[in-house]
């Protein structure tokens, strides 16, 4: 055998023992992902509070998605993204009633049973969708997702509710996932977004990249996620609401601009 086939045979056997010893590897990783113990949400945080003046313009604030739009790792309203943004509009001059509807483990096609849950009685103004980590982790086709997503964002705007939407995060920044698992999920993750983002303008929504401007952020300081090292912190979640904070003025003067 000349030495060129002889390298080209050790490197088939190099490239197929890596696959195998790769797959292996994320194997292990995906065991261990699911086996780690990550926070849980706190009961006493019950997302159904007022912010600002009486008698000040009210906006009724929905949160929709999953464990990040109840605040899953704070154990304070102001904490949550919801509560962060009700927080600065109220100071500048809002009354906001603020609630959240939010199921954890909720994937894009979950978001039906929320979104008749949050047209029950007054209708709210703004909706603030967060979804989209799930079914990056649980392997859903981007495009299905997405139509989910824009099914549930049509229902919403057919009731006169304005929607933004953070679109899934940097699932890479996750510390609870260890390489090379971790930037597998990341691209995953990177894949629903982008399948969001389109679907989420063409149903009338407003949508909000979060991967994109908030991921570096995540990525850099460890502070931004809580103690599973995969839920934001408080820290985190201020990133994120300031991320949405302009987007959500923008559904707001859509909505009344006299008063936004």
């Amino acid at each position: 055998m000349s030495f060129a086939k002889r390298m080209g045979k050790a490197a088939t056997i190099a490239l197929v023992a890596g696959t195998v010893g790769g797959a292996a590897l994320i194997a292990a990783e995906v065991a261990l992902a699911r086996g780690r113990a990550y926070a849980a949400p706190d009961p006493h945080l019950a997302i159904r509070t007022s912010h600002g003046e009486v008698g000040a313009p009210t906006i009724r604030l929905v949160l929709l998605g999953d464990s990040s739009a109840l605040g899953v790792g704070v154990d304070r309203v102001v904490d949550t993204v919801g509560g962060t943004i009700a927080t600065q509009l109220a100071a500048e001059g809002r009354r906001v009633e603020l609630s959240s509807v939010a199921v954890v483990g909720s994937r894009s096609a979950d978001l039906g049973t929320q979104v008749a849950r949050a047209l029950l009685g007054p209708h709210p103004d703004v909706a603030v969708i967060l979804v989209g980590a799930n079914d990056a982790t649980k392997l859903q086709r981007p495009a299905t997702a997405a139509a989910a997503l824009a099914e549930s964002i049509r229902r919403l705007r057919a009731a006169d509710v304005e929607v933004v939407v953070g679109t899934c995060p940097d699932l890479g920044a996750a510390r609870a996932i260890a390489p090379p698992l971790r930037q597998v999920v990341g691209l995953l993750g990177r894949r629903v977004s982008n399948a969001q983002t389109a679907a989420v303008r063409a149903a009338g929504g407003i949508p909000v990249d979060l991967a994109a401007i908030t991921g570096p952020v995540f990525r850099a300081d460890a502070g931004t996620l809580c103690h599973d090292g995969y839920h934001p912190s408080a820290d985190g979640y201020r990133v994120w609401a300031h991320a949405l904070m302009p987007a959500v003025i923008d559904a707001l003067v859509t909505r009344n601009p006299d008063r936004s």
